[in-house]
């Protein structure tokens, strides 16, 4: 890569870099371990097509693609593999909204991995219905069922326990 094109990747990366992890995070349901592992690996591949990424409408869509897609690929090859022994957190979160951030990591933690990538386009990146369809390879119609079902899914999870956790 000529040097150019490395400042621009490397501007690229300090801009996005952190809404990368956030997104990583919620996809892998407060593992911070795997966030990180997602991020390198989107960040790696971004990098390799930096060129094709660059003639992109808008990189940083891209990039998000590429997370999700790393991110349902390595469930899918993760699916038999290795299994946590603990939960053991690396810190507290910060913020008031420590209990209500467990609840719902815990509960997307509970959802199967497309349907947490279908709620993190939707609802956490706040893409629409067709962005969502092209970024997972899937139809409207399959992103608006699968989505329905996941709020519904995790609905049923959190049950009455949201409101208590939830600051009036």
């Amino acid at each position: 890569m000529k040097s150019a094109q490395e400042d621009e990747y490397l501007e690229f990366v300090a801009a996005r870099a952190k809404a990368l992890y956030r997104s990583a995070y919620v996809l892998a349901a407060g593992d911070t371990h795997l966030a990180e592992d997602l991020v390198q690996e989107t960040l790696s591949r971004v990098y390799l097509h930096w060129s094709r990424v660059t003639g992109a409408d808008n990189p940083a869509a891209y990039a998000q693609t590429v997370l999700v897609r790393a991110f349902l690929s390595l469930r899918r090859r993760r699916s038999t593999g290795e299994r946590p022994s603990g939960n053991l957190p690396d810190g507290a979160a910060p913020g008031p909204d420590t209990a209500l951030r467990i609840t719902l990591m815990d509960a997307l933690g509970q959802l199967p991995p497309r349907d947490r990538a279908v709620l993190l386009l939707r609802y956490w990146e706040d893409r629409s219905i067709e962005e969502t369809a092209q970024m997972l390879r899937l139809s409207s119609s399959a992103v608006r069922s699968q989505g329905t079902r996941a709020l519904g899914r995790v609905r049923a999870l959190l049950g009455d326990s949201l409101s208590d956790l939830v600051p009036h």
